[in-house]
């Protein structure tokens, strides 16, 4: 069994970063624009999927908001890269609201604003929203999704109401989301294994046990709280000016829903996992897509179904959750020594075979 060597563990994660920048620059420079569409989903559902996991598992509190706050972020960038003519072209029920119709940023200060908006409501939030726990936690926070989604519907002068905001630039590409992708795990990592994320895990197990122990669960909480409502307020900027559309139908509890889901599957409590179920589910959910076109089996004409794939899609998240309970990570994180260990055992195993 090989021994821990922390030397050895930031070459092979500063290696590996190498090797991730190298393929980033190939597929922003070779691959189609669909493909790289999906680099930048998968990039986007890792900064939710670990800043949420952040709340619900390494926290233990059952929080149904990120369509709430991804909403609040798509939209507080959205109004601020927009210049004041296309402010005026868009709003066409109602002008924008002064000061906001004379106000703009560049792209990188907007995500920056969008997270810091999304942050301060998520303090502001916290002080009501943690006085409860458990399924009374989950029914607040869903309110508040919902009525983000209703107030997004009729504050015309700021949000253009049902009509949204349309014509935002793409300026999502694969080195922003990737990069902030990449900033949002080490930052995530780092919370996680310093002493406040070893309270966020002592309030998970038992809070009444923690707070008699010293630690501020009220605080520890608003901490997790609204440290993930900052990168999910940056998400939500980074998919507006991806799609470069927005409006209240696009921020529903499915998106909320499939985060949960994500989180789930790869494991309550573990940031490895989040982020291998997000790339799984991110692109297996495009994959997927050919069970609905038609295709030649062995001679046999498919005329393909539509909504097949979603049916595919639930048939492997059932066998997910029956044969791997606890995810696919369960509270377990990546190491090194386990990888190593893992291909010394595949080398003597193959030597053995000869």
């Amino acid at each position: 069994m090989p021994e821990e060597n922390p030397i050895r563990d930031r070459l092979l994660t500063g290696l590996a970063l190498v090797f991730l920048v190298a393929f980033l620059w190939y597929a922003d420079n070779y691959f189609g624009a669909y493909t790289q569409r999906i680099l930048n989903n998968i990039a986007i559902f890792i900064i939710l999927a670990v800043s949420y996991n952040l709340i619900n598992g390494i926290t233990g509190q059952f929080s149904l908001e990120p369509n709430a706050f991804l909403a609040v972020g798509a939209y507080t960038s959205a109004i601020f890269t927009l210049s004041p003519e296309e402010k005026i072209r868009s709003f066409i029920i109602e002008p924008m609201i002064w000061p906001l119709s004379d106000m703009s940023l560049s792209f990188p200060a907007s995500l920056l604003l969008a997270g810091l908006v999304t942050a301060l409501m998520a303090l502001l939030m916290a002080i009501p929203v943690f006085r409860v726990r458990g399924d009374y936690l989950a029914i607040v926070t869903l309110g508040f999704g919902e009525v983000i989604q209703v107030v997004a519907n009729n504050i015309i002068p700021v949000t253009n109401g049902p009509l949204g905001i349309k014509g935002l630039t793409p300026h999502t590409n694969i080195w922003w989301s990737w990069g902030i992708c990449i900033f949002t795990v080490f930052c995530v990592v780092r919370l996680v294994n310093s002493s406040y994320g070893r309270a966020m895990k002592a309030v998970r197990e038992d809070e009444t046990a923690a707070q008699a122990m010293g630690i501020n669960a009220f605080r520890i909480k608003t901490l997790a709280f609204t440290f993930s409502a900052f990168f999910e307020g940056v998400a939500g900027g980074l998919l507006a000016h991806l799609i470069t559309t927005i409006s209240p139908s696009l921020f529903t509890f499915m998106l909320t829903f499939n985060l949960l889901i994500i989180i789930v599957v790869g494991g309550l409590g573990s940031t490895t996992g989040a982020i291998i179920s997000a790339i799984l589910i991110t692109w297996g959910g495009e994959a997927l897509r050919i069970v609905e076109e038609p295709a030649s089996i062995f001679g046999f004409q498919y005329e393909g179904v539509p909504g097949m794939r979603m049916v595919l899609f639930s048939v492997i998240l059932i066998f997910v959750m029956l044969f791997a309970r606890q995810g696919l990570m369960g509270r377990n994180e990546f190491r090194w020594l386990k990888l190593i260990a893992w291909f010394e055992r595949l080398t003597k195993t193959g030597a053995k075979a000869k």
